[in-house]
Protein backbone atom coordinates (compact mmCIF):
# COMPACT_ATOMS: atom_id res chain seq x y z
CA UNK A 1 0.00 0.00 0.00
CA UNK A 2 2.80 2.43 0.88
CA UNK A 3 4.59 1.60 -2.35
CA UNK A 4 1.39 2.10 -4.35
CA UNK A 5 0.68 5.46 -2.71
CA UNK A 6 4.23 6.67 -3.33
CA UNK A 7 4.25 5.53 -6.95
CA UNK A 8 0.81 6.98 -7.65
CA UNK A 9 1.75 10.30 -6.09
CA UNK A 10 5.05 10.41 -7.97
CA UNK A 11 3.57 9.52 -11.38
CA UNK A 12 0.64 11.91 -10.87
CA UNK A 13 3.00 14.74 -10.02
CA UNK A 14 5.12 13.99 -13.11
CA UNK A 15 2.05 14.03 -15.34
CA UNK A 16 0.91 17.33 -13.89
CA UNK A 17 4.39 18.81 -14.31
CA UNK A 18 4.45 17.71 -17.94
CA UNK A 19 0.98 19.19 -18.44
CA UNK A 20 2.06 22.48 -16.85
CA UNK A 21 5.21 22.70 -19.00
CA UNK A 22 3.15 22.11 -22.14
CA UNK A 23 0.55 24.67 -21.07
CA UNK A 24 3.19 27.36 -20.49
CA UNK A 25 4.69 26.79 -23.95
CA UNK A 26 1.26 26.69 -25.52
CA UNK A 27 0.00 29.90 -23.86
CA UNK A 28 2.96 31.83 -25.29
CA UNK A 29 2.24 30.64 -28.85
CA UNK A 30 -1.49 31.19 -28.44
CA UNK A 31 -1.00 34.74 -27.12
CA UNK A 32 1.21 35.58 -30.12
CA UNK A 33 -1.32 34.14 -32.54
CA UNK A 34 -4.20 36.07 -30.93
CA UNK A 35 -2.25 39.32 -30.96
CA UNK A 36 -1.48 38.89 -34.69
CA UNK A 37 -5.06 38.00 -35.53
CA UNK A 38 -6.51 40.89 -33.56
CA UNK A 39 -4.13 43.29 -35.26
CA UNK A 40 -5.11 41.93 -38.69
CA UNK A 41 -8.86 42.35 -38.17
CA UNK A 42 -10.78 45.51 -38.97
CA UNK A 43 -11.35 47.61 -35.88
CA UNK A 44 -14.81 48.50 -37.17
CA UNK A 45 -16.01 44.96 -36.75
CA UNK A 46 -17.97 44.11 -33.63
CA UNK A 47 -15.91 42.98 -30.64
CA UNK A 48 -17.50 39.52 -30.63
CA UNK A 49 -16.58 39.00 -34.29
CA UNK A 50 -12.97 39.97 -33.71
CA UNK A 51 -12.74 37.65 -30.70
CA UNK A 52 -14.36 34.79 -32.61
CA UNK A 53 -11.90 35.16 -35.46
CA UNK A 54 -8.99 35.06 -33.03
CA UNK A 55 -10.43 32.00 -31.27
CA UNK A 56 -10.93 30.35 -34.70
CA UNK A 57 -7.20 30.67 -35.37
CA UNK A 58 -6.45 28.88 -32.12
CA UNK A 59 -9.09 26.24 -32.83
CA UNK A 60 -7.51 25.57 -36.25
CA UNK A 61 -4.25 24.81 -34.52
CA UNK A 62 -6.00 21.94 -32.66
CA UNK A 63 -7.33 20.52 -35.92
CA UNK A 64 -5.62 17.23 -36.71
CA UNK A 65 -4.17 16.93 -33.21
CA UNK A 66 -4.93 13.59 -31.53
CA UNK A 67 -7.44 13.84 -28.71
CA UNK A 68 -5.01 12.14 -26.32
CA UNK A 69 -2.22 14.62 -26.97
CA UNK A 70 -1.10 16.96 -24.23
CA UNK A 71 -1.47 20.08 -26.41
CA UNK A 72 -5.24 19.71 -26.91
CA UNK A 73 -6.99 22.71 -25.40
CA UNK A 74 -10.09 24.85 -25.66
CA UNK A 75 -9.37 28.60 -26.04
CA UNK A 76 -11.47 31.18 -24.22
CA UNK A 77 -11.27 34.93 -24.89
CA UNK A 78 -12.78 37.55 -22.61
CA UNK A 79 -12.77 41.31 -23.14
CA UNK A 80 -14.72 44.43 -22.11
CA UNK A 81 -16.88 46.26 -24.67
CA UNK A 82 -17.38 49.99 -24.93
CA UNK A 83 -20.42 49.89 -22.67
CA UNK A 84 -18.41 48.37 -19.80
CA UNK A 85 -19.83 44.86 -20.17
CA UNK A 86 -17.89 41.66 -20.83
CA UNK A 87 -17.83 39.64 -24.03
CA UNK A 88 -16.80 36.01 -23.75
CA UNK A 89 -16.04 33.59 -26.57
CA UNK A 90 -17.42 31.01 -26.22
CA UNK A 91 -20.32 32.34 -24.23
CA UNK A 92 -21.28 31.22 -20.73
CA UNK A 93 -17.90 29.68 -19.98
CA UNK A 94 -17.08 30.24 -16.34
CA UNK A 95 -13.45 31.00 -15.54
CA UNK A 96 -12.52 30.91 -11.81
CA UNK A 97 -12.56 34.40 -10.34
CA UNK A 98 -9.26 33.93 -8.54
CA UNK A 99 -7.48 33.08 -11.78
CA UNK A 100 -9.01 36.10 -13.56
CA UNK A 101 -7.86 38.35 -10.75
CA UNK A 102 -4.21 37.47 -11.34
CA UNK A 103 -4.56 37.71 -15.15
CA UNK A 104 -6.20 41.12 -14.91
CA UNK A 105 -3.14 42.26 -12.96
CA UNK A 106 -0.97 41.34 -15.94
CA UNK A 107 0.31 37.95 -14.72
CA UNK A 108 0.39 34.60 -16.51
CA UNK A 109 -1.37 32.26 -14.08
CA UNK A 110 -2.78 28.76 -13.96
CA UNK A 111 -5.26 26.79 -11.84
CA UNK A 112 -6.37 23.18 -11.57
CA UNK A 113 -10.15 23.03 -11.37
CA UNK A 114 -13.26 21.09 -12.30
CA UNK A 115 -15.05 22.44 -15.38
CA UNK A 116 -18.81 22.01 -15.51
CA UNK A 117 -20.28 21.79 -19.01
CA UNK A 118 -23.74 20.79 -20.23
CA UNK A 119 -22.26 17.53 -21.44
CA UNK A 120 -20.69 16.77 -18.07
CA UNK A 121 -17.85 17.86 -15.83
CA UNK A 122 -14.14 17.14 -16.11
CA UNK A 123 -10.91 18.14 -14.45
CA UNK A 124 -8.73 20.57 -16.33
CA UNK A 125 -5.73 22.86 -16.13
CA UNK A 126 -6.67 26.47 -17.06
CA UNK A 127 -3.83 28.80 -18.07
CA UNK A 128 -4.54 32.50 -18.42
CA UNK A 129 -2.56 35.37 -19.89
CA UNK A 130 -3.23 39.04 -20.70
CA UNK A 131 -3.09 39.94 -24.42
CA UNK A 132 -1.58 43.17 -25.75
CA UNK A 133 -3.87 44.56 -28.44
CA UNK A 134 -6.09 47.49 -29.29
CA UNK A 135 -8.84 45.76 -27.31
CA UNK A 136 -8.41 46.91 -23.73
CA UNK A 137 -8.40 44.21 -20.98
CA UNK A 138 -8.29 41.27 -23.40
CA UNK A 139 -7.77 37.97 -21.54
CA UNK A 140 -6.77 34.65 -23.06
CA UNK A 141 -7.41 31.33 -21.34
CA UNK A 142 -6.51 27.83 -22.50
CA UNK A 143 -8.59 25.06 -20.94
CA UNK A 144 -6.50 21.86 -21.09
CA UNK A 145 -8.46 18.73 -20.01
CA UNK A 146 -6.73 16.23 -17.67
CA UNK A 147 -8.74 13.28 -18.96
CA UNK A 148 -5.72 11.51 -20.42
CA UNK A 149 -3.76 11.92 -17.19
CA UNK A 150 -6.67 10.58 -15.15
CA UNK A 151 -6.89 7.57 -17.41
CA UNK A 152 -3.17 6.98 -16.99
CA UNK A 153 -3.45 7.19 -13.20
CA UNK A 154 -6.51 4.94 -13.18
CA UNK A 155 -4.66 2.36 -15.26
CA UNK A 156 -1.65 2.62 -12.96
CA UNK A 157 -3.82 2.22 -9.84
CA UNK A 158 -5.44 -0.84 -11.38
CA UNK A 159 -2.07 -2.37 -12.20
CA UNK A 160 -0.77 -1.64 -8.70
CA UNK A 161 -3.92 -3.08 -7.14
CA UNK A 162 -3.66 -6.23 -9.24
CA UNK A 163 0.04 -6.51 -8.45
CA UNK A 164 -0.69 -5.95 -4.76
CA UNK A 165 -3.31 -8.71 -4.75
CA UNK A 166 -0.93 -11.08 -6.52
CA UNK A 167 1.85 -10.12 -4.11
CA UNK A 168 -0.47 -10.64 -1.13
CA UNK A 169 -1.46 -14.07 -2.40
CA UNK A 170 2.17 -14.97 -2.95
CA UNK A 171 3.09 -13.76 0.54
CA UNK A 172 0.27 -15.79 2.07
CA UNK A 173 1.35 -18.88 0.16
CA UNK A 174 5.01 -18.39 1.06
CA UNK A 175 4.14 -17.73 4.71
CA UNK A 176 1.91 -20.82 4.76
CA UNK A 177 4.65 -22.97 3.24
CA UNK A 178 7.25 -21.75 5.73
CA UNK A 179 4.85 -22.03 8.65
CA UNK A 180 4.04 -25.59 7.65
CA UNK A 181 7.73 -26.40 7.60
CA UNK A 182 7.94 -25.12 11.17
CA UNK A 183 4.58 -25.96 12.72
CA UNK A 184 4.17 -29.49 11.34
CA UNK A 185 7.28 -30.79 13.17
CA UNK A 186 6.25 -28.88 16.31
CA UNK A 187 2.73 -30.36 16.19
CA UNK A 188 4.26 -33.77 15.60
CA UNK A 189 6.54 -33.29 18.60
CA UNK A 190 3.58 -32.18 20.72
CA UNK A 191 1.52 -35.20 19.67
CA UNK A 192 4.42 -37.59 20.32
CA UNK A 193 5.08 -35.92 23.70
CA UNK A 194 1.43 -36.45 24.68
CA UNK A 195 1.58 -40.10 23.71
CA UNK A 196 4.91 -40.44 25.53
CA UNK A 197 3.42 -38.92 28.70
CA UNK A 198 0.46 -41.33 28.37
CA UNK A 199 2.81 -44.28 28.73
CA UNK A 200 3.85 -45.02 25.13
CA UNK A 201 7.55 -44.91 25.94
CA UNK A 202 8.67 -46.13 22.51
CA UNK A 203 7.35 -43.03 20.70
CA UNK A 204 10.06 -41.12 18.83
CA UNK A 205 10.22 -38.23 16.34
CA UNK A 206 11.23 -38.78 12.70
CA UNK A 207 14.61 -37.18 11.89
CA UNK A 208 14.61 -35.70 8.37
CA UNK A 209 17.54 -33.60 7.14
CA UNK A 210 20.10 -31.66 9.11
CA UNK A 211 18.31 -28.37 9.85
CA UNK A 212 17.23 -26.98 13.22
CA UNK A 213 14.05 -29.06 13.23
CA UNK A 214 16.10 -32.21 12.69
CA UNK A 215 18.37 -31.21 15.59
CA UNK A 216 15.25 -30.68 17.71
CA UNK A 217 14.02 -34.18 16.77
CA UNK A 218 17.40 -35.70 17.67
CA UNK A 219 17.44 -33.91 21.05
CA UNK A 220 13.84 -34.94 21.72
CA UNK A 221 14.59 -38.58 20.91
CA UNK A 222 17.66 -38.57 23.15
CA UNK A 223 15.63 -37.07 25.98
CA UNK A 224 12.82 -39.60 25.46
CA UNK A 225 15.29 -42.48 25.45
CA UNK A 226 16.89 -41.24 28.67
CA UNK A 227 13.52 -40.76 30.39
CA UNK A 228 12.20 -44.14 29.28
CA UNK A 229 15.39 -45.81 30.55
CA UNK A 230 15.02 -44.10 33.92
CA UNK A 231 11.34 -45.05 34.11
CA UNK A 232 12.11 -48.68 33.34
CA UNK A 233 14.85 -48.69 35.98
CA UNK A 234 12.50 -47.14 38.55
CA UNK A 235 9.76 -49.61 37.69
CA UNK A 236 12.15 -52.52 38.06
CA UNK A 237 13.48 -51.10 41.32
CA UNK A 238 9.95 -50.52 42.62
CA UNK A 239 8.91 -54.03 41.69
CA UNK A 240 11.99 -55.48 43.38
CA UNK A 241 11.34 -53.36 46.45
CA UNK A 242 7.71 -54.42 46.67
CA UNK A 243 8.63 -58.05 46.11
CA UNK A 244 11.39 -57.79 48.69
CA UNK A 245 9.02 -56.29 51.29
CA UNK A 246 6.41 -58.94 50.62
CA UNK A 247 8.94 -61.81 50.70
CA UNK A 248 10.60 -60.56 53.88
CA UNK A 249 7.25 -60.11 55.57
CA UNK A 250 6.18 -63.63 54.66
CA UNK A 251 9.50 -65.13 55.64
CA UNK A 252 9.37 -63.43 59.04
CA UNK A 253 6.03 -65.04 59.80
CA UNK A 254 7.48 -68.44 60.71
CA UNK A 255 10.29 -67.32 63.06
CA UNK A 256 7.97 -64.75 64.62
CA UNK A 257 5.39 -67.44 65.35
CA UNK A 258 8.08 -69.58 66.96
CA UNK A 259 9.32 -66.68 69.07
CA UNK A 260 5.75 -65.83 70.03
CA UNK A 261 5.12 -69.38 71.21
CA UNK A 262 8.30 -69.31 73.29
CA UNK A 263 7.42 -65.91 74.76
CA UNK A 264 3.92 -67.08 75.66
CA UNK A 265 5.37 -70.15 77.36
CA UNK A 266 7.72 -67.98 79.41
CA UNK A 267 4.91 -65.55 80.22
CA UNK A 268 2.72 -68.40 81.45
CA UNK A 269 5.40 -69.30 84.00
CA UNK A 270 6.19 -65.71 84.96
CA UNK A 271 5.33 -66.39 88.61
CA UNK A 272 8.26 -68.83 88.88
CA UNK A 273 10.75 -66.30 87.48
CA UNK A 274 12.82 -63.80 89.39
CA UNK A 275 11.70 -60.13 89.04
CA UNK A 276 14.38 -59.19 86.51
CA UNK A 277 13.56 -62.12 84.20
CA UNK A 278 9.82 -61.52 84.59
CA UNK A 279 10.31 -57.87 83.57
CA UNK A 280 12.37 -58.93 80.58
CA UNK A 281 9.59 -61.35 79.59
CA UNK A 282 7.02 -58.58 79.85
CA UNK A 283 9.10 -56.24 77.64
CA UNK A 284 9.69 -59.02 75.13
CA UNK A 285 5.95 -59.69 74.81
CA UNK A 286 5.19 -56.01 74.34
CA UNK A 287 7.79 -55.63 71.60
CA UNK A 288 6.57 -58.83 69.97
CA UNK A 289 3.11 -57.28 69.83
CA UNK A 290 4.60 -54.24 68.06
CA UNK A 291 6.58 -56.49 65.75
CA UNK A 292 3.48 -58.45 64.78
CA UNK A 293 1.57 -55.22 64.17
CA UNK A 294 4.39 -53.83 62.01
CA UNK A 295 4.62 -57.08 60.08
CA UNK A 296 0.88 -57.03 59.44
CA UNK A 297 1.05 -53.43 58.25
CA UNK A 298 3.95 -54.25 55.93
CA UNK A 299 2.01 -57.11 54.39
CA UNK A 300 -1.04 -54.88 53.97
CA UNK A 301 0.87 -52.01 52.38
CA UNK A 302 2.65 -54.45 50.04
CA UNK A 303 -0.75 -55.76 48.91
CA UNK A 304 -1.86 -52.19 48.16
CA UNK A 305 1.37 -51.52 46.26
CA UNK A 306 0.93 -54.68 44.22
CA UNK A 307 -2.70 -53.81 43.46
CA UNK A 308 -3.92 -57.00 45.13
CA UNK A 309 -5.99 -55.39 47.89
CA UNK A 310 -9.60 -56.55 47.62
CA UNK A 311 -12.71 -54.76 48.85
CA UNK A 312 -15.31 -56.92 50.58
CA UNK A 313 -18.10 -54.38 50.55
CA UNK A 314 -21.52 -54.93 52.07
CA UNK A 315 -24.33 -52.65 53.22
CA UNK A 316 -23.99 -51.94 56.96
CA UNK A 317 -25.02 -49.26 59.42
CA UNK A 318 -21.99 -47.00 59.70
CA UNK A 319 -23.00 -46.02 63.23
CA UNK A 320 -22.27 -49.57 64.37
CA UNK A 321 -18.80 -49.44 62.81
CA UNK A 322 -18.08 -46.17 64.64
CA UNK A 323 -19.31 -47.54 67.99
CA UNK A 324 -17.31 -50.76 67.55
CA UNK A 325 -14.13 -48.82 66.86
CA UNK A 326 -14.71 -46.54 69.83
CA UNK A 327 -14.96 -49.56 72.12
CA UNK A 328 -11.61 -50.84 70.79
CA UNK A 329 -9.75 -47.65 71.76
CA UNK A 330 -11.79 -46.68 74.81
CA UNK A 331 -9.45 -48.51 77.20
CA UNK A 332 -6.47 -46.50 75.96
CA UNK A 333 -8.50 -43.29 76.16
CA UNK A 334 -9.51 -43.99 79.74
CA UNK A 335 -5.90 -44.73 80.65
CA UNK A 336 -4.93 -41.28 79.27
CA UNK A 337 -8.05 -39.60 80.74
CA UNK A 338 -9.41 -38.64 77.32
CA UNK A 339 -13.16 -38.40 76.75
CA UNK A 340 -14.96 -38.90 73.44
CA UNK A 341 -17.66 -36.41 72.42
CA UNK A 342 -19.75 -38.36 69.93
CA UNK A 343 -22.33 -36.99 67.49
CA UNK A 344 -24.17 -39.73 65.58
CA UNK A 345 -27.45 -39.41 63.65
CA UNK A 346 -30.47 -40.94 65.39
CA UNK A 347 -31.49 -42.86 62.26
CA UNK A 348 -29.48 -45.72 60.68
CA UNK A 349 -26.81 -44.70 58.16
CA UNK A 350 -26.60 -47.55 55.64
CA UNK A 351 -23.61 -47.58 53.29
CA UNK A 352 -21.83 -50.12 51.11
CA UNK A 353 -18.41 -50.43 52.78
CA UNK A 354 -15.77 -52.93 53.87
CA UNK A 355 -16.33 -52.87 57.63
CA UNK A 356 -12.89 -54.29 58.43
CA UNK A 357 -11.06 -51.65 56.47
CA UNK A 358 -13.23 -48.79 57.74
CA UNK A 359 -12.70 -49.94 61.34
CA UNK A 360 -8.96 -49.96 60.71
CA UNK A 361 -9.11 -46.41 59.35
CA UNK A 362 -11.12 -45.15 62.31
CA UNK A 363 -8.93 -47.04 64.79
CA UNK A 364 -5.86 -45.26 63.43
CA UNK A 365 -7.56 -41.87 63.48
CA UNK A 366 -8.90 -42.32 67.03
CA UNK A 367 -5.63 -43.70 68.36
CA UNK A 368 -3.70 -40.79 66.89
CA UNK A 369 -6.24 -38.32 68.28
CA UNK A 370 -5.93 -39.84 71.77
CA UNK A 371 -2.13 -39.76 71.55
CA UNK A 372 -2.03 -36.08 70.53
CA UNK A 373 -5.02 -34.71 72.50
CA UNK A 374 -2.99 -33.78 75.60
CA UNK A 375 -5.81 -35.12 77.74
CA UNK A 376 -8.47 -32.95 76.12
CA UNK A 377 -11.74 -34.35 74.66
CA UNK A 378 -11.84 -35.84 71.15
CA UNK A 379 -14.88 -35.02 68.98
CA UNK A 380 -16.23 -37.75 66.67
CA UNK A 381 -18.91 -36.61 64.21
CA UNK A 382 -20.80 -38.73 61.66
CA UNK A 383 -22.62 -36.94 58.85
CA UNK A 384 -24.50 -38.23 55.85
CA UNK A 385 -25.88 -37.00 52.53
CA UNK A 386 -27.62 -38.63 49.59
CA UNK A 387 -24.30 -39.70 48.07
CA UNK A 388 -21.71 -39.82 50.87
CA UNK A 389 -20.94 -40.60 54.48
CA UNK A 390 -18.31 -38.58 56.36
CA UNK A 391 -16.67 -39.12 59.74
CA UNK A 392 -14.63 -36.33 61.32
CA UNK A 393 -12.23 -36.90 64.25
CA UNK A 394 -11.12 -33.68 65.94
CA UNK A 395 -8.61 -33.38 68.76
CA UNK A 396 -7.60 -30.24 70.66
CA UNK A 397 -3.99 -31.13 71.31
CA UNK A 398 -0.67 -30.59 69.60
CA UNK A 399 -2.06 -29.90 66.13
CA UNK A 400 -0.15 -29.74 62.87
CA UNK A 401 2.45 -27.31 61.66
CA UNK A 402 1.97 -25.56 58.28
CA UNK A 403 2.62 -27.97 55.40
CA UNK A 404 2.16 -31.14 57.48
CA UNK A 405 -1.44 -31.80 56.30
CA UNK A 406 -0.20 -33.94 53.40
CA UNK A 407 2.94 -35.30 55.06
CA UNK A 408 0.95 -37.11 57.77
CA UNK A 409 -0.02 -39.75 55.20
CA UNK A 410 3.60 -40.53 54.28
CA UNK A 411 5.01 -43.84 55.41
CA UNK A 412 6.97 -43.81 58.67
CA UNK A 413 6.56 -40.05 58.99
CA UNK A 414 6.25 -38.56 62.47
CA UNK A 415 5.62 -34.92 63.37
CA UNK A 416 7.72 -35.21 66.54
CA UNK A 417 9.94 -38.34 66.59
CA UNK A 418 10.87 -37.75 70.24
CA UNK A 419 7.24 -37.78 71.38
CA UNK A 420 6.21 -40.79 73.46
CA UNK A 421 3.31 -42.76 71.95
CA UNK A 422 0.97 -44.74 74.14
CA UNK A 423 -0.75 -46.61 71.30
CA UNK A 424 2.44 -48.09 69.84
CA UNK A 425 1.96 -47.00 66.23
CA UNK A 426 4.08 -48.51 63.46
CA UNK A 427 4.27 -45.40 61.26
CA UNK A 428 2.23 -47.07 58.52
CA UNK A 429 -1.26 -46.61 59.95
CA UNK A 430 -2.27 -43.39 58.15
CA UNK A 431 -0.62 -44.52 54.91
CA UNK A 432 -2.72 -47.72 54.98
CA UNK A 433 -5.80 -45.73 56.02
CA UNK A 434 -5.41 -43.46 52.98
CA UNK A 435 -5.09 -46.47 50.68
CA UNK A 436 -8.19 -48.08 52.24
CA UNK A 437 -10.15 -44.84 51.72
CA UNK A 438 -9.05 -44.64 48.09
CA UNK A 439 -9.97 -48.29 47.60
CA UNK A 440 -13.55 -47.35 48.55
CA UNK A 441 -13.46 -44.43 46.10
CA UNK A 442 -13.42 -42.00 49.02
CA UNK A 443 -11.13 -39.40 50.57
CA UNK A 444 -9.07 -39.03 53.72
CA UNK A 445 -8.10 -35.44 54.48
CA UNK A 446 -6.40 -33.61 57.32
CA UNK A 447 -6.18 -30.06 58.55
CA UNK A 448 -4.55 -28.65 61.66
CA UNK A 449 -3.25 -25.64 63.52
CA UNK A 450 -0.21 -25.93 65.72
CA UNK A 451 -1.12 -25.66 69.40
CA UNK A 452 -4.87 -25.69 68.63
CA UNK A 453 -5.60 -29.17 67.31
CA UNK A 454 -6.19 -31.19 64.17
CA UNK A 455 -9.11 -32.62 62.22
CA UNK A 456 -9.14 -35.78 60.09
CA UNK A 457 -12.13 -36.39 57.82
CA UNK A 458 -12.98 -39.70 56.16
CA UNK A 459 -15.48 -39.40 53.30
CA UNK A 460 -16.91 -42.55 51.67
CA UNK A 461 -19.52 -43.02 48.95
CA UNK A 462 -22.77 -44.63 50.07
CA UNK A 463 -22.36 -47.01 47.13
CA UNK A 464 -19.00 -48.18 45.78
CA UNK A 465 -18.10 -46.29 42.62
CA UNK A 466 -20.64 -43.52 43.25
CA UNK A 467 -19.39 -39.88 43.24
CA UNK A 468 -19.22 -38.53 46.78
CA UNK A 469 -20.11 -34.93 45.92
CA UNK A 470 -19.81 -32.38 48.72
CA UNK A 471 -18.73 -33.94 52.06
CA UNK A 472 -21.54 -33.65 54.65
CA UNK A 473 -19.11 -32.82 57.49
CA UNK A 474 -16.83 -29.74 57.41
CA UNK A 475 -13.07 -30.17 57.58
CA UNK A 476 -12.50 -27.77 60.47
CA UNK A 477 -11.33 -27.66 64.08
CA UNK A 478 -14.08 -26.83 66.53
CA UNK A 479 -13.31 -24.63 69.51
CA UNK A 480 -12.77 -26.55 72.70
CA UNK A 481 -16.04 -26.91 74.58
CA UNK A 482 -18.26 -26.51 71.48
CA UNK A 483 -19.41 -30.09 71.47
CA UNK A 484 -22.27 -30.81 69.09
CA UNK A 485 -25.75 -30.86 70.49
CA UNK A 486 -26.90 -34.31 71.42
CA UNK A 487 -23.38 -35.66 71.85
CA UNK A 488 -22.70 -38.41 74.39
CA UNK A 489 -19.60 -39.44 76.33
Amino acid sequence: MALGLVLTSFVGQQLLNAKYTTSVEEIDRARTAVEEQIAATDTSNPLAVRLSSARAVLADRNTGVEQGAAAVFEPVLIAQDSSGGEVSVPENFSVPAGLRHFVQQGQVSFQYTTVNQPGGSFKALIVGSPVSSDIPGLELYLVMPLTQEEQTLTLMRGLLLAGGIVLLVLLVVIAWVFSQQLTVPVRSASRIAERFSSGHLRERMVVDGQDEVAKLAISFNEMAESISTQIRNLEEFGSLQKQFTSDVSHELRTPLTTVRMAADLIQDNAEELDPVTARASQLMNRELDRFESLLGDLLEISRHDAGQANLSAEVVDVRGVVRSTLEQVRAIAEEMHVDFVIDLPPEPVPAQIDSRRVERILRNLLANAVDHSEGRPVNVTLGTSDTAVAIAVVDHGVGLKPGEEDMVFNRFWRSDPSRERRTGGTGLGLAIALQDALLHGGQLEAVGEYGVGSCFRLTLPREVGQPIGKPPVPLAIEALGDSPAGGDQ
